[in-house]
């Protein structure tokens, strides 16, 4: 008799089966697609807006009601940008400050974390409860003490002095800590008996097997570099030593009351890069993120 009902079961049409689903857990589906629509529309709303607004007109971009697509889309509005402010000097400053401090961030997150997963030393959980402590201290505060340090050591409007001071933080020290401590003990005590020393396990052994992790984090310190304004803004004061970020900033000063169209292209010059980044690292964002929630 069981046999005969799982086989009418499998032999009744799918949408005769859906009807049996409980009308709460419909509810549900529907307030929680309801919802990722809500912030999918808050957040993606304000960037369509702006590409949208960079192969506009002017006029356009002022006429009411608001235009959803460019009645004459243009591309006028991007070498205006270009040669309305010193873009290739900024590409060349944000590439330079994103690439030596993300490394930077990342090779101490590294050897940082691996000391708290698997190292021996005095006060070892004071550190860590430091470290945690650090998560809850906004970064304006350190903002006057790292100035001071960098104006003593005379590197006021020196990339030494934008990258230095931001060349690690706590996140990332804590996402990888959490990542290595899913590794499995039997494959570090396994690379231990083959005589293998600290280096070689956090390389060879520790880094392949988190290596979501750790493109997780290489790539949000990557965007939280490249998109850095304050601190950039603080420590220089000539052009040729300003970033994107900056320099979009400047640009909207000088257009942004007359034609936010070229403001909105040189807005994409700052967006574009990290976007193709996260599109090409997305996969390994998501396993990055949930790589410390289960011990297998």
């Amino acid at each position: 008799m069981a046999v005969t009902n799982d086989i009418e079961h499998a032999m009744t049409p799918v949408a005769v089966r859906r009807r049996s689903i409980p009308l709460s857990l419909l509810a549900w589906r529907i307030a929680g697609y309801a919802a990722m629509l809500v912030v999918v529309v808050i957040i993606g709303l304000p960037v369509y807006w702006t590409v949208m607004a960079a192969f506009k007109e002017t006029r356009e971009i002022y006429s009411l009601p608001v235009t959803w697509w460019p009645a004459k889309p243009t591309l006028a509005n991007f070498p205006a940008a270009w040669q309305a402010a010193p873009f290739g000097r900024y590409y060349l400053n944000s590439f330079i400050t994103t690439f030596f401090g993300a490394a930077a961030e990342v090779i101490l997150a590294l050897f940082s974390a691996y000391a708290l997963a698997y190292l021996r030393f005095p006060r070892k959980d004071l550190v860590f409860l430091l470290l945690l402590a650090a998560l809850m201290v906004p970064v304006e505060i350190t903002i006057v003490p790292n100035y001071l340090t960098v104006a003593r050591l005379g590197w006021i409007n020196t990339y030494q002095g934008i990258i230095i001071p931001g060349a690690a933080i706590a996140y990332g020290t804590f996402l990888l800590r959490q990542a290595f401590l899913a590794v499995p003990h039997e494959i570090l005590e396994a690379a231990r008996v083959d005589g293998a020393g600290h280096f070689r396990i956090l390389f060879s052994v520790v880094a392949p097997i988190t290596q979501p992790a750790i493109v997780t984090m290489a790539l949000l310190s990557v965007v939280s570099k490249w998109n850095d304004f304050l601190w950039p803004l603080i420590v220089t004061n000539t052009t040729d030593m300003r970033t994107l970020p900056i320099g979009v900033f400047w640009l909207r000063n000088s257009e942004g009351f007359s034609n936010w169209g070229v403001v909105m292209a040189g807005s994409l010059f700052l967006i574009v890069p990290v976007l193709i980044g996260f599109l090409l690292a997305q996969r390994a964002i998501v396993e990055g993120m949930t790589a410390g929630a289960v011990k297998g």
